[in-house]
């Protein structure tokens, strides 16, 4: 009976630890070679807000092109058809382009139309997110202005992942065009750094499963208090169901 206590006692135990490679990132990090990642070409979607600023050697021609956006700090709306309308220049098709070739075509047509000599452009999107869920500290939704984002500045703005979140089968949700596409991660291993999924599109989804300890407490072993508790009253219950079967 000694041994068979014992038993049950290491099985509870041990079903609700987690072993360091599965907490650590990158077990197989090579420090002495580097990875090259894919950079992913952000482009201009419908809906998104364009922050657009020209600026000229010409400081009082140029207020006339930034008129809407002195007035107001919503910045420019890509509409559904995929066009802006900036001042003066009218309509503008900035769908599946990056922010770097829009601000070429304004430049140009500023040139072109005789507007400007040597404006400058500049165009940022403003309301671009991603939403972070499962277990990490600080779930939510995140507004970011960087070009690009790595999936691991993502969850290092939900303030990373809890230790009860499954680091080797992470849910990557993406929507692209009328389809929603999803891919599984393994932040143990350095082999993500190189796939299309390292840097997030807008929108992206990121979710954390919570791992096996997490599921079979229903969230409350949060504590080795609350472990050792559970602990003995599972004890108890397995004494108690081997006196009564003697």
């Amino acid at each position: 009976m000694k041994n068979t206590i014992f038993f049950l006692l290491f099985l509870i135990i041990n079903s609700a630890c987690t072993s360091k490679k599965d907490i650590i990132y990158f077990n197989n990090l090579n420090t002495e070679t580097t990875d090259k990642t894919q950079l992913i070409k952000s482009t201009i979607t419908k809906n998104d807000i364009l922050s657009i600023v020209i600026t000229s050697s010409s400081a009082e021609i140029v207020k006339a092109y930034n008129m809407e956006v002195t007035q107001s700090s919503n910045g420019y709306l890509v509409s559904s058809e995929g066009f802006i309308t900036l001042p003066v220049l009218g309509k503008i098709n900035a769908n599946g382009i990056s922010c770097m070739e829009l601000e070429q075509i304004i430049a140009n047509l500023l040139i072109s139309g005789g507007h400007l000599s040597n404006p400058v452009v500049n165009v940022r999107v403003i309301n671009s997110k991603f939403t972070v869920l499962g277990e990490v500290n600080k779930p939510g939704t995140y507004n970011y202005q960087e070009e690009n984002i790595s999936l691991l500045q993502a969850l290092g703005y939900a303030g990373d992942l809890t230790i009860n979140g499954v680091r080797n089968n992470i849910y990557l949700i993406r929507e692209e065009g009328n389809v929603l596409n999803y891919t599984k991660i393994d932040l143990t291993s350095k082999d993500w750094f190189s796939s299309p999924y390292y840097y997030l599109k807008p929108n992206d989804v990121i979710y954390v499963l919570p791992n096996d300890a997490k599921v079979k407490s229903g969230g409350y072993v949060k504590s080795l208090g609350n472990l050792l508790t559970i602990t003995s009253v599972s004890i108890s219950t397995i004494l108690a169901i081997i006196l009564l079967t003697k």
